[in-house]
């Protein structure tokens, strides 16, 4: 499946980070939510969710014109973001991710956060999967708002990832040989966790070389595109998790990014609706997915 690219141009600007206690209210709140879907998970109708909620994962391919040196070759990359370990998203689930997604044969592996849900325990859950990933360029993440288990802490899931070969790009980047060509792969910590330094993320890539830009958060992306962020891979938004008549009640993004592939400038910014659930175990006309982006000239 290849989807359409749209036109957005968004106008508002970028979101605060939210207020300490706000954010710590948001953990407890989660972990109390994370409990009760814990034994809902252990009745059939939680186990018939879990069922239901593998079995409509999509695999979303998409051709992406990068619009640079016409005839060059560029990798492919595979992408994976939002799994939520621990939730509805057991070992034995993210090892048969980890072999679907090695199954497209990608050249680069990136992951696009929030791979865990509410506790640092949940980590061990990723082992199995994250010893399955490999690429010829490697795999690389960035951290999600998830990921930061307790507030501004993340030497766990960041020691975690170094364990397993995973590359974190967090406000750092990275130049990629590929077909006689360089590509430019660069990330920045979470927008509403984090401390986000897109400048550090760019610094040391060619004037003549694309950029690649993970970024959690999709919200990231106007600011991106100005620096001349080449594609942007985000995820967090679900796709909107549940969406009626085209509706959802679950608004990540403040710009307007759920989906798929928009255009702002010369930019791309392509948003996963990612593998897990986050909250409710439901998934209402979006489907989960794991995608490789076929980069073109």
């Amino acid at each position: 499946m290849t989807l359409e690219l749209s036109e957005h141009a968004p106008a508002e600007p970028l979101p605060e980070p939210s207020p300490l206690t706000v954010r710590r209210l948001k953990r407890v709140l989660g972990r109390t939510a994370a409990a009760v879907t814990r034994v809902f998970e252990a009745w059939p109708p939680g186990r018939w969710l879990h069922a239901r909620l593998r079995a409509h994962l999509e695999v979303t391919v998409v051709d992406v014109a990068l619009g640079r040196d016409s005839g060059a070759e560029w990798p492919k990359v595979a992408f994976l973001s939002d799994l939520h370990a621990g939730h509805y998203m057991r070992a034995p689930d993210l090892e048969a991710l980890a072999r679907l997604l090695m199954a497209l044969e990608p050249d680069v592996v990136c992951l696009g956060g929030d791979l865990i849900h509410t506790s640092f325990g949940e980590l061990a859950g990723l082992d199995r999967a994250l010893r399955l990933l490999r690429a010829p360029l490697g795999v690389f993440a960035v951290p999600g708002n998830h990921d930061y288990a307790r507030v501004n802490e993340l030497a766990p899931w960041l020691a975690h990832m170094d364990a397993h070969g995973v590359r974190v790009l967090m406000n750092r980047g990275q130049r990629l040989e590929f077909g006689g060509r360089s590509l430019w792969l660069c990330g920045v910590d979470d927008l509403t966790e984090g401390r986000p330094d897109l400048d550090a993320a760019l610094r040391g890539r060619r004037a003549d070389e694309p950029a690649v830009l993970l970024s959690h958060h999709p919200d990231v992306f106007r600011v991106a595109s100005r620096a001349g962020v080449d594609l942007q891979l985000s995820g967090h938004t679900h796709g909107g998790q549940i969406r009626l008549l085209g509706w959802s009640p679950y608004h990540h993004s403040r710009l307007g990014y759920e989906a798929g592939l928009y255009r702002h400038g010369r930019g791309q910014l392509f948003v996963s609706r990612g593998a897990g659930v986050s909250l409710l175990p439901l998934r209402i006309g979006t489907r989960a997915e794991v995608s490789l982006l076929r980069l073109k000239a």
